[in-house]
């Protein structure tokens, strides 16, 4: 028995039945992490602008009752006027502004909400508020602060491009492990960054000039998208040296498991659950959609945060590969020729 088993682990099927079993789970794992995350989506918090008052019975009567239709909490901030209030919505602080007025006594309701600020949020809001002010006999109209571009009505255009940066980054990153093996550490790290530029060019090329679903800001959208590759690349990279052939398990399960159904892109992040949502905020995924998020509809309002999380994944997986570049399994050897000469003659 003994004997069969080592001929088996000495054998080219050990590493195949290990990688079947692998993958496998890795396709259940898949399957549930965006079902978990993405079938059915649920409000669990929800940042919400007030103008008015909101303390006359029916506008608690209202508020109480899209909680309870929502099964979540309405965050309420006051702002003293409209104005105030679409600035937030500006900043990014707020998903909808609620309006209470005094119309001859009787108490309106508008609820303006922002699709741009996340479209699935939007959606659940508009869909129970009708319900809910005809329950509580309070007259509501409904607005968009923020509509969605007309190329991209639900909104996913922005999570597909981000995706398409992750993947081909650790994908590039992986075929220049295989296929060029003998580039050297500079040069490798200069691949990639030629992988990003060009790959993100064409993503961006593709969706704004060819297809027109997204009216980019070009060249902002075109850099976010190049950082996004260049990091998942590095990170591939990093894992390859540290762990040599199964890197890409890590790299799946960071980037693609984890990363992008937590990124906010598809899903909103209020309507995710709470620890994914703050957790894919630090992952480079959530950053990426982030800030291209920004860059496309709030321009005028764009943070350094996104940027800092992706610069805190690049930074260190390039110097890691950096510092341990000898234990990477690609190189070549750069001794000088009349070296190796030299070394062949004494050998003979």
């Amino acid at each position: 028995m003994r004997d069969r088993w080592k001929a088996f682990t000495d054998s080219p099927y050990l590493p195949a039945v290990v990688l079947v079993f692998i993958l496998s789970a890795g396709a259940g794992l898949f399957a549930g992490s965006y079902t978990y995350n993405m079938a059915n989506p649920t409000p669990r918090h929800i940042p919400t602008a007030v103008v008015g008052s909101d303390a006359v019975p029916p506008a608690r009567a209202f508020t109480a009752g899209l909680e309870k239709a929502l099964n979540t909490s309405i965050a309420l901030h006051p702002y003293g006027s409209r104005a105030a209030a679409l600035h937030a919505v500006e900043e990014q602080k707020v998903f909808a502004i609620i309006t209470f007025r005094d119309s001859g006594g009787r108490t309106t309701v508008r609820m303006d909400v922002a699709s741009a600020a996340g479209q699935s949020v939007a959606q659940v809001l508009t869909q129970a508020a009708p319900k809910v002010a005809k329950a509580v006999h309070v007259p509501l109209t409904l607005g968009d602060v923020k509509p969605l571009q007309k190329g991209d009505p639900r909104g996913l255009a922005i999570f597909y491009i981000t995706l398409a940066a992750v993947i081909l980054g650790f994908v590039g990153a992986i075929q220049l492990s295989v296929h060029a093996r003998l580039l050297t550490p500079f040069e490798r790290i200069l691949a990639i960054v030629a992988n990003s530029l060009l790959g993100s060019f064409t993503i961006a090329a593709v969706v704004d000039w060819w297809l027109g679903a997204l009216d980019l800001p070009f060249v902002e959208s075109w850099l976010i998208l190049a950082f996004t590759m260049f990091t998942s690349g590095m990170v591939f990279t990093m894992f390859n040296t540290l762990v040599g052939r199964w890197a890409m398990l890590p790299t799946w399960g960071l980037m693609v498991l984890l990363g992008n159904p937590s990124s906010g892109g598809a899903v909103s992040w209020p309507l995710l659950p709470s620890l994914l949502g703050r957790i894919g905020q630090w992952l480079p995924p959530g950053a990426s959609v982030n800030a291209q998020h920004t860059a496309v509809y709030f321009g005028d309002a764009q943070h350094v945060f996104p940027f800092l999380v992706l610069l805190m994944w690049a930074a260190p997986s390039t110097a890691v590969f950096w510092v341990w570049r000898h234990r990477h399994p690609g190189g070549r050897d750069r001794a000088p020729a009349h070296a190796a000469s030299a070394d062949g003659g004494a050998g003979a």
